[in-house]
Protein backbone atom coordinates (compact mmCIF):
# COMPACT_ATOMS: atom_id res chain seq x y z
CA UNK A 1 0.00 0.00 0.00
CA UNK A 2 2.71 2.50 0.79
CA UNK A 3 4.38 1.72 -2.24
CA UNK A 4 1.41 2.44 -4.36
CA UNK A 5 0.68 5.47 -2.44
CA UNK A 6 3.95 6.70 -3.18
CA UNK A 7 3.23 5.89 -6.66
CA UNK A 8 0.02 7.67 -6.96
CA UNK A 9 1.85 10.69 -5.69
CA UNK A 10 4.96 10.50 -7.80
CA UNK A 11 2.87 10.35 -10.30
CA UNK A 12 0.55 13.58 -9.60
CA UNK A 13 3.58 15.20 -9.51
CA UNK A 14 5.31 14.50 -12.68
CA UNK A 15 1.61 14.94 -14.81
CA UNK A 16 1.06 18.10 -12.60
CA UNK A 17 4.55 19.30 -13.55
CA UNK A 18 4.09 18.60 -17.18
CA UNK A 19 0.59 18.42 -18.61
CA UNK A 20 0.38 21.91 -19.29
CA UNK A 21 3.39 22.96 -19.42
CA UNK A 22 3.46 24.00 -23.16
CA UNK A 23 0.96 27.34 -21.83
CA UNK A 24 3.44 27.84 -19.00
CA UNK A 25 6.04 28.02 -22.09
CA UNK A 26 3.79 30.27 -24.64
CA UNK A 27 2.12 32.77 -21.95
CA UNK A 28 4.76 33.17 -18.74
CA UNK A 29 8.29 32.62 -21.40
CA UNK A 30 6.58 34.07 -24.31
CA UNK A 31 8.33 31.45 -26.92
CA UNK A 32 7.06 30.83 -30.24
CA UNK A 33 4.85 27.62 -30.36
CA UNK A 34 7.05 25.21 -32.46
CA UNK A 35 10.31 26.41 -29.97
CA UNK A 36 7.76 25.44 -27.03
CA UNK A 37 6.85 22.20 -28.53
CA UNK A 38 10.50 21.43 -29.85
CA UNK A 39 11.41 22.45 -26.09
CA UNK A 40 8.67 19.72 -24.58
CA UNK A 41 9.71 17.07 -26.91
CA UNK A 42 13.33 17.47 -26.35
CA UNK A 43 12.96 17.23 -22.57
CA UNK A 44 10.48 14.11 -22.81
CA UNK A 45 12.72 12.67 -25.14
CA UNK A 46 16.08 13.32 -22.17
CA UNK A 47 13.50 12.12 -20.03
CA UNK A 48 13.11 8.86 -21.81
CA UNK A 49 16.83 8.02 -22.75
CA UNK A 50 18.40 8.79 -19.31
CA UNK A 51 16.85 5.77 -18.11
CA UNK A 52 19.47 3.65 -19.78
CA UNK A 53 21.86 5.04 -17.03
CA UNK A 54 19.59 4.97 -14.25
CA UNK A 55 19.22 1.21 -15.52
CA UNK A 56 22.85 0.32 -15.48
CA UNK A 57 22.95 1.87 -12.27
CA UNK A 58 20.49 -0.21 -10.65
CA UNK A 59 20.71 -3.63 -12.33
CA UNK A 60 24.93 -3.33 -11.81
CA UNK A 61 25.62 -2.29 -7.96
CA UNK A 62 22.72 -0.08 -6.38
CA UNK A 63 19.36 -2.18 -6.98
CA UNK A 64 16.18 -0.26 -7.37
CA UNK A 65 14.90 1.11 -4.46
CA UNK A 66 18.34 3.27 -3.71
CA UNK A 67 18.10 4.17 -7.86
CA UNK A 68 14.61 5.60 -7.08
CA UNK A 69 15.71 7.56 -3.58
CA UNK A 70 18.39 9.50 -5.08
CA UNK A 71 16.77 9.75 -8.24
CA UNK A 72 13.65 11.31 -7.16
CA UNK A 73 15.73 13.62 -4.86
CA UNK A 74 16.91 15.33 -8.08
CA UNK A 75 13.77 15.53 -9.75
CA UNK A 76 12.31 17.18 -6.54
CA UNK A 77 15.58 20.05 -6.81
CA UNK A 78 14.43 20.37 -10.12
CA UNK A 79 10.71 20.98 -9.68
CA UNK A 80 11.71 23.32 -7.29
CA UNK A 81 14.03 25.58 -8.56
CA UNK A 82 10.85 25.75 -11.52
CA UNK A 83 8.09 26.44 -8.94
CA UNK A 84 10.48 29.58 -7.49
CA UNK A 85 10.90 30.87 -11.37
CA UNK A 86 7.17 30.89 -11.24
CA UNK A 87 6.59 32.75 -7.79
CA UNK A 88 9.40 35.69 -8.57
CA UNK A 89 8.05 37.77 -10.65
CA UNK A 90 12.11 39.01 -12.25
CA UNK A 91 12.85 34.91 -12.78
CA UNK A 92 10.19 35.64 -15.70
CA UNK A 93 9.51 38.13 -18.67
CA UNK A 94 6.95 41.11 -17.81
CA UNK A 95 3.52 39.98 -18.83
CA UNK A 96 2.25 40.94 -22.49
CA UNK A 97 -0.02 44.39 -22.63
CA UNK A 98 -2.78 44.44 -25.08
CA UNK A 99 -1.19 43.86 -28.97
CA UNK A 100 2.13 44.83 -28.42
CA UNK A 101 4.51 42.36 -28.89
CA UNK A 102 5.36 40.05 -26.23
CA UNK A 103 8.96 40.00 -24.43
CA UNK A 104 10.22 36.71 -24.61
CA UNK A 105 12.31 34.99 -21.59
CA UNK A 106 15.81 36.25 -21.68
CA UNK A 107 19.03 34.13 -21.51
CA UNK A 108 19.18 33.92 -17.70
CA UNK A 109 15.20 33.09 -17.03
CA UNK A 110 15.96 30.46 -20.13
CA UNK A 111 18.93 29.16 -18.18
CA UNK A 112 16.69 28.57 -14.94
CA UNK A 113 13.80 26.79 -16.82
CA UNK A 114 16.86 24.35 -18.83
CA UNK A 115 18.70 23.31 -15.80
CA UNK A 116 14.87 22.60 -14.26
CA UNK A 117 14.34 20.58 -17.23
CA UNK A 118 17.88 18.60 -16.90
CA UNK A 119 17.73 17.82 -13.15
CA UNK A 120 14.34 16.31 -14.17
CA UNK A 121 15.60 14.66 -16.67
CA UNK A 122 18.34 13.26 -14.87
CA UNK A 123 15.77 11.91 -11.88
CA UNK A 124 13.42 10.96 -14.44
CA UNK A 125 16.25 8.12 -15.55
CA UNK A 126 16.29 6.50 -12.05
CA UNK A 127 12.98 6.76 -11.58
CA UNK A 128 11.13 5.44 -14.86
CA UNK A 129 13.37 2.70 -15.37
CA UNK A 130 13.22 0.80 -11.39
CA UNK A 131 9.76 2.47 -10.69
CA UNK A 132 7.75 -0.37 -12.81
CA UNK A 133 10.36 -3.34 -12.21
CA UNK A 134 10.41 -2.82 -8.75
CA UNK A 135 6.73 -3.00 -8.52
CA UNK A 136 6.71 -6.48 -10.28
CA UNK A 137 9.41 -7.56 -7.86
CA UNK A 138 7.11 -7.58 -5.09
CA UNK A 139 5.65 -10.57 -7.03
CA UNK A 140 6.80 -14.00 -7.25
CA UNK A 141 4.98 -16.06 -9.19
CA UNK A 142 7.11 -19.26 -8.34
CA UNK A 143 5.06 -19.12 -5.10
CA UNK A 144 1.98 -21.42 -5.79
CA UNK A 145 -0.07 -19.28 -3.29
CA UNK A 146 0.72 -15.95 -5.03
CA UNK A 147 -2.22 -15.66 -7.12
CA UNK A 148 -1.55 -12.55 -8.60
CA UNK A 149 0.07 -12.20 -12.47
CA UNK A 150 2.13 -9.97 -13.48
CA UNK A 151 0.44 -9.25 -16.56
CA UNK A 152 -2.57 -8.32 -14.52
CA UNK A 153 -0.12 -6.05 -11.78
CA UNK A 154 0.97 -3.73 -15.51
CA UNK A 155 -3.10 -3.41 -16.13
CA UNK A 156 -3.90 -1.83 -12.69
CA UNK A 157 -0.35 0.17 -12.06
CA UNK A 158 -1.43 1.73 -15.77
CA UNK A 159 -5.04 2.16 -13.73
CA UNK A 160 -3.87 3.77 -10.72
CA UNK A 161 -1.06 6.34 -12.59
CA UNK A 162 -4.16 7.00 -14.97
CA UNK A 163 -5.98 7.56 -12.10
CA UNK A 164 -3.28 10.19 -10.65
CA UNK A 165 -3.16 11.78 -14.28
CA UNK A 166 -6.65 12.90 -14.56
CA UNK A 167 -6.37 14.36 -11.01
CA UNK A 168 -3.11 16.34 -12.22
CA UNK A 169 -5.13 17.30 -15.75
CA UNK A 170 -8.13 18.57 -13.53
CA UNK A 171 -7.57 20.18 -10.72
CA UNK A 172 -4.19 21.39 -11.18
CA UNK A 173 -4.49 22.47 -14.77
CA UNK A 174 -7.35 24.53 -13.27
CA UNK A 175 -5.25 25.66 -10.14
CA UNK A 176 -2.88 27.13 -12.75
CA UNK A 177 -4.85 28.53 -15.62
CA UNK A 178 -6.87 29.91 -13.09
CA UNK A 179 -5.29 31.15 -9.35
CA UNK A 180 -1.78 30.71 -10.60
CA UNK A 181 1.42 29.27 -11.67
CA UNK A 182 3.39 29.57 -7.96
CA UNK A 183 0.75 27.45 -6.74
CA UNK A 184 0.01 25.51 -9.69
CA UNK A 185 3.36 23.65 -9.49
CA UNK A 186 3.89 24.15 -6.11
CA UNK A 187 1.06 21.32 -5.39
CA UNK A 188 3.21 19.02 -7.44
CA UNK A 189 6.51 19.38 -5.97
CA UNK A 190 4.60 19.25 -2.33
CA UNK A 191 3.47 15.68 -3.85
CA UNK A 192 6.56 14.69 -5.20
CA UNK A 193 8.50 15.38 -1.47
CA UNK A 194 5.37 13.50 0.49
CA UNK A 195 6.16 10.66 -2.24
CA UNK A 196 9.73 10.39 -1.46
CA UNK A 197 8.95 10.09 2.63
CA UNK A 198 6.35 7.46 1.90
CA UNK A 199 8.47 5.26 -0.34
CA UNK A 200 11.57 5.42 2.23
CA UNK A 201 9.43 4.91 4.65
CA UNK A 202 8.51 1.51 3.28
CA UNK A 203 11.80 0.39 2.98
CA UNK A 204 11.53 -3.05 5.62
CA UNK A 205 8.37 -3.79 3.80
CA UNK A 206 9.93 -4.20 0.60
CA UNK A 207 10.93 -7.27 -1.48
CA UNK A 208 14.87 -6.08 -2.79
CA UNK A 209 16.61 -8.17 -5.54
CA UNK A 210 19.99 -7.89 -4.84
CA UNK A 211 21.76 -6.85 -8.14
CA UNK A 212 23.41 -9.15 -10.51
CA UNK A 213 26.17 -7.01 -11.88
CA UNK A 214 26.49 -5.34 -14.85
CA UNK A 215 24.30 -6.70 -17.90
CA UNK A 216 25.91 -4.69 -20.42
CA UNK A 217 29.31 -5.85 -19.17
CA UNK A 218 27.62 -9.63 -20.16
CA UNK A 219 26.16 -8.67 -23.20
CA UNK A 220 29.92 -7.21 -24.45
CA UNK A 221 31.46 -9.95 -23.27
CA UNK A 222 29.38 -12.92 -24.94
CA UNK A 223 30.06 -10.28 -28.35
CA UNK A 224 33.88 -10.17 -27.73
CA UNK A 225 34.03 -14.12 -27.29
CA UNK A 226 31.95 -15.12 -30.54
CA UNK A 227 33.63 -12.79 -32.25
CA UNK A 228 37.13 -14.25 -31.07
CA UNK A 229 36.20 -17.63 -32.17
CA UNK A 230 34.56 -16.73 -35.19
CA UNK A 231 36.47 -18.71 -37.54
CA UNK A 232 35.60 -21.72 -35.27
CA UNK A 233 33.17 -24.13 -36.77
CA UNK A 234 29.75 -24.70 -35.04
CA UNK A 235 29.62 -28.20 -33.23
CA UNK A 236 27.18 -30.35 -34.28
CA UNK A 237 25.32 -30.93 -30.75
CA UNK A 238 23.92 -27.75 -28.75
CA UNK A 239 24.86 -30.03 -25.69
CA UNK A 240 28.42 -29.78 -26.16
CA UNK A 241 28.24 -25.93 -25.62
CA UNK A 242 29.38 -24.37 -22.07
CA UNK A 243 26.76 -24.60 -19.62
CA UNK A 244 27.22 -23.49 -15.67
CA UNK A 245 24.48 -23.43 -13.31
CA UNK A 246 26.27 -22.20 -10.62
CA UNK A 247 27.85 -19.19 -12.52
CA UNK A 248 24.43 -18.26 -13.91
CA UNK A 249 22.38 -18.91 -10.57
CA UNK A 250 22.57 -15.65 -9.24
CA UNK A 251 21.07 -14.23 -12.93
CA UNK A 252 18.81 -17.32 -13.55
CA UNK A 253 16.62 -17.34 -10.89
CA UNK A 254 13.25 -17.90 -12.45
CA UNK A 255 14.34 -20.45 -14.55
CA UNK A 256 17.48 -20.83 -17.37
CA UNK A 257 17.43 -20.19 -21.08
CA UNK A 258 17.63 -22.59 -23.10
CA UNK A 259 19.57 -23.00 -26.56
CA UNK A 260 17.92 -21.82 -29.67
CA UNK A 261 19.14 -22.27 -33.33
CA UNK A 262 18.94 -18.23 -34.22
CA UNK A 263 22.30 -15.66 -34.58
CA UNK A 264 24.16 -19.57 -34.08
CA UNK A 265 27.28 -17.31 -34.38
CA UNK A 266 26.89 -16.16 -31.38
CA UNK A 267 27.26 -19.80 -29.99
CA UNK A 268 30.63 -20.13 -30.53
CA UNK A 269 31.19 -17.75 -27.72
CA UNK A 270 30.10 -21.29 -25.37
CA UNK A 271 32.04 -23.46 -27.63
CA UNK A 272 34.92 -24.91 -25.32
CA UNK A 273 38.71 -24.88 -26.86
CA UNK A 274 41.81 -25.45 -25.33
CA UNK A 275 42.83 -21.97 -25.11
CA UNK A 276 40.34 -21.68 -22.64
CA UNK A 277 42.32 -24.03 -20.15
CA UNK A 278 39.26 -24.35 -18.43
CA UNK A 279 39.29 -26.66 -14.94
CA UNK A 280 36.91 -28.61 -13.18
CA UNK A 281 35.56 -26.07 -10.55
CA UNK A 282 37.24 -23.21 -12.04
CA UNK A 283 35.09 -19.72 -13.38
CA UNK A 284 36.12 -18.82 -17.15
CA UNK A 285 37.52 -16.00 -18.27
CA UNK A 286 33.92 -14.37 -20.12
CA UNK A 287 35.99 -12.43 -22.12
CA UNK A 288 36.81 -15.62 -24.35
CA UNK A 289 33.83 -18.33 -22.83
CA UNK A 290 30.51 -17.63 -21.98
CA UNK A 291 27.62 -20.07 -20.74
CA UNK A 292 24.46 -20.59 -23.09
CA UNK A 293 22.45 -18.74 -20.99
CA UNK A 294 24.75 -15.55 -21.29
CA UNK A 295 24.56 -15.93 -24.81
CA UNK A 296 20.93 -16.48 -24.74
CA UNK A 297 20.49 -13.27 -22.73
CA UNK A 298 22.05 -11.46 -26.12
CA UNK A 299 20.16 -12.67 -28.87
CA UNK A 300 16.83 -11.95 -26.28
CA UNK A 301 17.95 -8.34 -26.46
CA UNK A 302 18.82 -8.50 -30.10
CA UNK A 303 15.25 -10.36 -30.76
CA UNK A 304 13.58 -7.69 -28.70
CA UNK A 305 15.09 -4.59 -31.00
CA UNK A 306 12.75 -4.57 -34.31
CA UNK A 307 9.49 -5.03 -31.86
CA UNK A 308 10.39 -2.24 -29.50
CA UNK A 309 11.04 0.20 -32.37
CA UNK A 310 7.80 -0.25 -33.89
CA UNK A 311 6.32 1.82 -30.91
CA UNK A 312 8.27 4.42 -31.74
CA UNK A 313 6.25 6.60 -34.01
CA UNK A 314 3.01 5.53 -32.27
CA UNK A 315 4.76 8.17 -29.49
CA UNK A 316 5.27 10.46 -32.14
CA UNK A 317 1.87 10.90 -32.70
CA UNK A 318 0.84 10.66 -29.29
CA UNK A 319 2.85 13.70 -28.47
CA UNK A 320 0.87 15.47 -30.69
CA UNK A 321 -2.14 16.26 -27.74
CA UNK A 322 -0.04 18.35 -25.83
CA UNK A 323 1.02 20.79 -28.53
CA UNK A 324 -0.47 21.04 -31.61
CA UNK A 325 -3.63 19.16 -30.26
CA UNK A 326 -3.87 21.45 -27.45
CA UNK A 327 -2.98 24.82 -29.20
CA UNK A 328 -6.32 23.52 -31.47
CA UNK A 329 -8.31 23.24 -28.05
CA UNK A 330 -7.04 27.20 -26.79
CA UNK A 331 -8.69 28.31 -30.34
CA UNK A 332 -11.99 26.89 -29.32
CA UNK A 333 -15.22 27.11 -27.71
CA UNK A 334 -14.47 25.45 -24.21
CA UNK A 335 -17.49 26.27 -21.76
CA UNK A 336 -19.11 23.67 -19.92
CA UNK A 337 -21.62 25.98 -18.47
CA UNK A 338 -21.64 29.89 -19.25
CA UNK A 339 -19.34 30.67 -16.06
CA UNK A 340 -16.92 27.76 -16.37
CA UNK A 341 -14.75 26.57 -19.22
CA UNK A 342 -12.39 23.42 -18.99
CA UNK A 343 -8.49 24.38 -19.52
CA UNK A 344 -6.84 23.53 -22.98
CA UNK A 345 -4.57 21.93 -20.76
CA UNK A 346 -6.97 19.60 -19.45
CA UNK A 347 -7.74 17.98 -22.48
CA UNK A 348 -5.73 15.05 -21.87
CA UNK A 349 -8.64 14.83 -19.41
CA UNK A 350 -10.24 12.69 -21.98
CA UNK A 351 -7.14 10.84 -23.59
CA UNK A 352 -7.08 9.30 -19.32
CA UNK A 353 -10.68 8.68 -18.84
CA UNK A 354 -10.69 6.25 -22.39
CA UNK A 355 -7.41 4.54 -21.19
CA UNK A 356 -9.18 3.83 -18.15
CA UNK A 357 -12.13 2.95 -19.19
CA UNK A 358 -10.01 0.55 -21.58
CA UNK A 359 -8.16 -1.14 -18.85
CA UNK A 360 -11.35 -1.62 -16.27
CA UNK A 361 -12.81 -3.27 -20.23
CA UNK A 362 -9.92 -5.21 -21.06
CA UNK A 363 -9.12 -6.88 -17.51
CA UNK A 364 -12.90 -7.71 -16.78
CA UNK A 365 -14.32 -8.33 -19.83
CA UNK A 366 -11.80 -8.82 -22.96
CA UNK A 367 -9.50 -11.17 -21.42
CA UNK A 368 -12.15 -13.50 -20.62
CA UNK A 369 -14.00 -13.44 -23.23
CA UNK A 370 -10.69 -14.14 -25.42
CA UNK A 371 -9.49 -16.69 -22.81
CA UNK A 372 -11.99 -19.09 -23.96
CA UNK A 373 -10.30 -18.84 -27.62
CA UNK A 374 -6.74 -18.56 -27.06
CA UNK A 375 -6.75 -20.90 -24.03
CA UNK A 376 -4.02 -17.89 -22.70
CA UNK A 377 -4.47 -16.69 -19.38
CA UNK A 378 -3.94 -13.01 -20.48
CA UNK A 379 -6.72 -13.98 -23.02
CA UNK A 380 -4.46 -12.59 -26.08
CA UNK A 381 -0.48 -12.28 -26.22
CA UNK A 382 0.96 -8.81 -26.28
CA UNK A 383 2.00 -9.15 -29.70
CA UNK A 384 -1.62 -9.09 -30.53
CA UNK A 385 -2.46 -6.27 -28.33
CA UNK A 386 -0.20 -4.05 -29.37
CA UNK A 387 -1.05 -4.61 -32.73
CA UNK A 388 -4.75 -3.12 -32.00
CA UNK A 389 -3.73 -0.60 -30.64
CA UNK A 390 -1.48 0.40 -33.24
CA UNK A 391 -4.75 -0.25 -35.30
CA UNK A 392 -6.36 2.48 -33.19
CA UNK A 393 -3.75 5.31 -32.85
CA UNK A 394 -3.53 5.26 -37.02
CA UNK A 395 -7.48 5.75 -36.53
CA UNK A 396 -6.72 8.46 -34.63
CA UNK A 397 -4.08 10.47 -36.24
CA UNK A 398 -6.85 10.39 -39.10
CA UNK A 399 -9.73 11.44 -37.30
CA UNK A 400 -7.81 14.51 -36.14
CA UNK A 401 -6.82 15.46 -39.25
CA UNK A 402 -10.85 16.12 -40.41
CA UNK A 403 -11.69 17.51 -37.33
CA UNK A 404 -9.19 20.26 -37.85
CA UNK A 405 -10.72 20.74 -40.83
CA UNK A 406 -13.58 21.53 -39.85
CA UNK A 407 -12.39 23.79 -37.43
CA UNK A 408 -10.82 26.09 -39.79
CA UNK A 409 -14.14 25.76 -41.69
CA UNK A 410 -15.80 27.40 -39.06
CA UNK A 411 -13.27 29.81 -38.69
CA UNK A 412 -13.28 31.09 -42.28
CA UNK A 413 -17.23 30.71 -41.87
CA UNK A 414 -16.68 33.31 -39.11
CA UNK A 415 -14.03 35.53 -41.46
CA UNK A 416 -11.56 34.49 -38.56
CA UNK A 417 -8.42 33.39 -40.07
CA UNK A 418 -6.33 36.24 -39.63
CA UNK A 419 -7.85 36.67 -35.56
CA UNK A 420 -5.82 33.88 -34.04
CA UNK A 421 -6.61 35.60 -30.30
CA UNK A 422 -10.65 35.11 -31.01
CA UNK A 423 -12.22 32.00 -30.17
CA UNK A 424 -13.87 30.13 -33.47
CA UNK A 425 -16.97 29.44 -32.44
CA UNK A 426 -16.65 25.31 -32.36
CA UNK A 427 -16.94 23.53 -29.60
CA UNK A 428 -14.33 21.52 -28.31
CA UNK A 429 -16.17 18.00 -27.92
CA UNK A 430 -15.09 17.95 -31.82
CA UNK A 431 -11.81 16.83 -30.09
CA UNK A 432 -13.21 14.28 -27.80
CA UNK A 433 -12.83 11.32 -30.68
CA UNK A 434 -9.23 11.97 -30.73
CA UNK A 435 -8.07 12.12 -27.35
CA UNK A 436 -10.58 9.45 -26.64
CA UNK A 437 -9.20 6.91 -29.74
CA UNK A 438 -5.72 7.94 -28.13
CA UNK A 439 -6.66 6.74 -25.12
CA UNK A 440 -7.63 3.18 -25.88
CA UNK A 441 -4.53 3.13 -28.23
CA UNK A 442 -2.30 3.69 -25.32
CA UNK A 443 -4.37 1.20 -23.14
CA UNK A 444 -3.67 -1.60 -25.53
CA UNK A 445 -0.51 -0.94 -27.32
CA UNK A 446 1.75 0.98 -24.58
CA UNK A 447 0.77 -1.40 -21.81
CA UNK A 448 1.44 -4.10 -24.08
CA UNK A 449 4.21 -2.88 -24.90
CA UNK A 450 5.49 -2.64 -21.56
CA UNK A 451 4.89 -6.31 -20.69
CA UNK A 452 7.08 -7.28 -23.45
CA UNK A 453 9.89 -6.37 -22.61
CA UNK A 454 9.37 -7.17 -18.55
CA UNK A 455 8.51 -10.50 -20.17
CA UNK A 456 11.14 -10.79 -22.72
CA UNK A 457 14.14 -10.05 -21.66
CA UNK A 458 16.50 -12.09 -19.20
CA UNK A 459 14.94 -11.82 -15.66
CA UNK A 460 18.59 -9.88 -14.40
CA UNK A 461 17.60 -7.29 -16.88
CA UNK A 462 14.12 -6.20 -15.82
CA UNK A 463 15.15 -2.21 -15.46
CA UNK A 464 17.55 -2.46 -18.12
CA UNK A 465 13.96 -3.82 -20.31
CA UNK A 466 11.85 -0.99 -18.93
CA UNK A 467 14.31 1.46 -20.02
CA UNK A 468 14.29 0.35 -23.31
CA UNK A 469 10.95 0.81 -23.18
CA UNK A 470 11.17 4.57 -21.92
CA UNK A 471 13.68 4.54 -24.86
CA UNK A 472 11.41 3.75 -27.59
CA UNK A 473 9.69 6.92 -25.72
CA UNK A 474 12.14 8.58 -26.13
CA UNK A 475 12.83 7.99 -29.87
CA UNK A 476 9.63 8.79 -30.68
CA UNK A 477 9.72 12.53 -28.80
CA UNK A 478 12.90 13.27 -31.02
CA UNK A 479 11.27 12.12 -33.99
CA UNK A 480 8.17 14.36 -32.93
CA UNK A 481 10.78 17.05 -32.67
CA UNK A 482 12.39 16.25 -36.29
CA UNK A 483 9.56 15.76 -37.85
CA UNK A 484 8.14 18.90 -36.60
CA UNK A 485 11.12 21.15 -37.51
CA UNK A 486 11.03 19.23 -41.25
CA UNK A 487 7.76 20.18 -41.97
CA UNK A 488 7.95 23.58 -40.96
CA UNK A 489 11.19 24.46 -42.76
CA UNK A 490 10.19 22.81 -46.27
CA UNK A 491 6.39 24.24 -45.84
CA UNK A 492 7.46 27.25 -45.62
CA UNK A 493 6.31 29.47 -48.85
CA UNK A 494 7.37 33.37 -49.82
CA UNK A 495 4.14 34.29 -48.63
CA UNK A 496 4.82 33.48 -45.16
CA UNK A 497 2.17 30.30 -45.19
CA UNK A 498 3.22 26.60 -43.05
CA UNK A 499 1.88 24.02 -42.37
CA UNK A 500 2.80 24.92 -38.66
CA UNK A 501 2.93 28.29 -38.21
CA UNK A 502 4.16 30.05 -35.14
CA UNK A 503 1.60 32.57 -34.42
CA UNK A 504 -1.67 31.79 -36.02
CA UNK A 505 -2.67 28.20 -36.45
CA UNK A 506 -6.07 29.05 -38.59
CA UNK A 507 -3.33 30.41 -41.23
CA UNK A 508 -1.50 26.69 -41.07
CA UNK A 509 -2.26 23.45 -42.65
CA UNK A 510 -2.01 20.96 -39.72
CA UNK A 511 -4.26 18.18 -41.09
CA UNK A 512 -1.81 17.73 -43.58
CA UNK A 513 0.67 17.10 -40.64
CA UNK A 514 -1.74 14.82 -38.95
CA UNK A 515 -2.40 12.91 -42.25
CA UNK A 516 1.86 12.83 -42.58
CA UNK A 517 1.92 11.07 -39.27
CA UNK A 518 -0.97 8.82 -40.35
CA UNK A 519 1.10 7.27 -43.54
CA UNK A 520 4.14 6.89 -41.56
CA UNK A 521 2.14 5.14 -39.32
CA UNK A 522 0.50 3.12 -41.55
CA UNK A 523 3.75 1.98 -43.01
CA UNK A 524 5.08 0.73 -39.68
CA UNK A 525 1.84 -1.12 -38.83
CA UNK A 526 2.91 -3.39 -42.06
CA UNK A 527 6.50 -3.36 -40.61
CA UNK A 528 5.29 -4.33 -37.22
CA UNK A 529 3.30 -7.08 -38.65
CA UNK A 530 6.28 -8.69 -39.88
CA UNK A 531 8.28 -8.32 -37.31
CA UNK A 532 5.67 -10.09 -35.04
CA UNK A 533 5.14 -13.10 -37.86
CA UNK A 534 8.98 -13.75 -37.22
CA UNK A 535 9.29 -13.26 -33.63
CA UNK A 536 10.47 -16.19 -31.23
CA UNK A 537 9.66 -16.04 -27.53
CA UNK A 538 12.67 -16.67 -25.24
CA UNK A 539 12.47 -20.09 -23.93
CA UNK A 540 12.71 -21.07 -20.33
CA UNK A 541 13.52 -23.89 -18.51
CA UNK A 542 11.65 -23.31 -15.11
CA UNK A 543 12.48 -25.20 -11.58
CA UNK A 544 9.35 -25.24 -9.58
CA UNK A 545 10.19 -26.78 -6.14
CA UNK A 546 7.25 -28.01 -4.09
CA UNK A 547 6.60 -28.58 0.10
CA UNK A 548 6.38 -31.88 -0.24
CA UNK A 549 8.99 -34.62 -0.46
CA UNK A 550 7.83 -34.80 -4.53
CA UNK A 551 11.22 -34.37 -6.74
CA UNK A 552 11.67 -31.13 -8.50
CA UNK A 553 10.22 -30.75 -11.49
CA UNK A 554 11.37 -28.83 -14.11
CA UNK A 555 9.72 -27.11 -17.03
CA UNK A 556 10.43 -25.78 -20.54
CA UNK A 557 8.02 -23.13 -21.37
CA UNK A 558 8.17 -20.47 -24.09
CA UNK A 559 7.25 -17.07 -22.72
CA UNK A 560 3.88 -16.08 -22.94
CA UNK A 561 3.08 -19.39 -24.58
CA UNK A 562 1.84 -22.63 -23.29
CA UNK A 563 4.02 -25.93 -22.23
CA UNK A 564 5.83 -27.17 -25.19
CA UNK A 565 7.22 -29.91 -22.67
CA UNK A 566 6.56 -30.86 -19.41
Amino acid sequence: MIYSANEICEKLAVVGFHANMISYLTTQLHLPLTKAANTLTNFAGTSSLTPLLGAFIADSFAGRFWTITFASIIYQIGMTLLTISAIIPTLRPPPCKGEEVCVVADTAQLSILYVALLLGALGSGGIRPCVVAFGADQFDESDPNQTTKTWNYFNWYYFCMGAAVLLAVTVLVWIQDNVGWGLGLGIPTVAMFLSVIAFVGGFQLYRHLVPAGSPFTRLIQVGVAAFRKRKLRMVSDPSLLYFNDEIDAPISLGGKLTHTKHMSFLDKAAIVTEEDNLKPGQIPNHWRLSTVHRVEELKSVIRMGPIGASGILLITAYAQQGTFSLQQAKTMNRHLTNSFQIPAGSMSVFTTVAMLTTIIFYDRVFVKVARKFTGLERGITFLHRMGIGFVISIIATLVAGFVEVKRKSVAIEHGLLDKPHTIVPISFLWLIPQYGLHGVAEAFMSIGHLEFFYDQAPESMRSTATALFWMAISIGNYVSTLLVTLVHKFSAKPDGSNWLPDNNLNRGRLEYFYWLITVLQAVNLVYYLWCAKIYTYKPVQVHHSKEDSSPVKEELQLSNRSLVDE
